[in-house]
């Protein structure tokens, strides 16, 4: 049964560096928005998302990837770059307070939000416009030696069922663009990280095809990150078992944990998902298949 081989990679963040590819790293959602989709503000609270943090690090997180305005499709008044950082900062802060070895992202597209975040000691930004969206955000970043998540999206959350639907080739395309930018703006390959978006941007059964096809992405050289949980497609998929609608986010577990046990043997070096615990043992799992399909071939 042939499955991806994965290279691997020591990505360099802003201080310290992680190994890639021999396991599965895991990054832990947290959002502290109040309209998110996947978890309805549950953790808006400084209080409630620094609690979450912890105890996703806890139950294995290799990295807490921390969020302040959601970019769920959908056309919306965009966070003032103060409020984001008024949401974000303070979690950051005390997550570091209580276990201050910890790897924290921050997931933003703001400049000024990310230049904070990395001042108070987050080591990675993940920017789901990859510097598409804030031209000054690759030059804090290279400024800063950071680790970066470049995802790919095209357009604006608005803008998504205007635009004509991407192929792997074109998604593997504006990805190569992605890097090309960031290096020219002096960001070294070693320290990027490079996502497809599924789930942003592309009609549902389009993004089976990213999935299938990150062995594709592979070959643009650098390791890659898949963010499959609690998607809508996930959803559509089960609504013939869900009395032809839709299931709804809280009902999507299941369904995540395949997805991302696909994505791992299908090439993926760090999986970006909700529930932690979970994701760890089914990483394990997928990881155990890869060696031994490895050491079989």
């Amino acid at each position: 049964m042939p499955f991806a081989k994965r290279s691997c990679y020591d990505w360099k963040l802003r201080t310290q560096s992680l190994p890639l590819g021999k396991r599965t790293l895991v990054m832990g959602i947290l959002n502290t928005t109040p309209d998110s989709f996947s978890d309805g503000g549950a953790f808006a609270t400084h209080a409630r998302a620094i609690e979450h943090a912890l105890a996703m690090l806890e139950d294995g997180a290799d990295i807490v990837d921390i969020g302040g305005e959601s970019t769920r499709p959908g056309k919306r008044q965009p966070l003032s770059t103060q409020e984001e950082i008024d949401r974000v900062l303070p979690v950051l802060e005390g997550v570091l307070r209580h276990r201050p070895e910890s790897i924290l992202s921050i997931d933003t597209y703001k400049s000024a939000t990310a230049a904070a975040a990395l001042h108070a000691g987050a080591q990675i930004v993940n920017d789901v416009s990859g510097f598409s969206w804030d031209e000054a955000m690759a030059r804090v970043c290279a400024a800063a030696g950071c680790g970066v998540v470049l995802m790919h999206l095209r357009g604006r959350p608005g803008q998504w069922e205007e635009l004509p639907e991407p192929l792997v080739s074109l998604v593997k395309q504006e990805l190569q663009q992605r890097l090309e930018q960031a290096q020219q703006a002096g960001i070294g390959r070693e320290r990027i990280v490079l996502d497809p978006g599924i789930g942003f941007g592309k009609a549902f059964d389009r993004n089976y095809f990213l999935l299938a096809g990150l062995e594709e992405f592979s070959r643009l050289g650098q390791p890659l990150l898949a963010g499959v949980s609690r998607k809508a497609f996930l959803g559509r998929t089960l609504a013939p078992l869900n009395h032809g609608v839709d299931a709804p986010v809280e009902r999507r577990g299941t369904a995540s944990l395949a997805a991302v046990t696909a994505a791992i043997l299908a090439g993926a070096h760090l999986v970006r998902v909700h529930d932690v615990r979970p994701a760890r043992e089914a990483a394990a799992i997928a990881d155990a298949v890869l060696v031994a399909a490895a050491a079989y071939a």
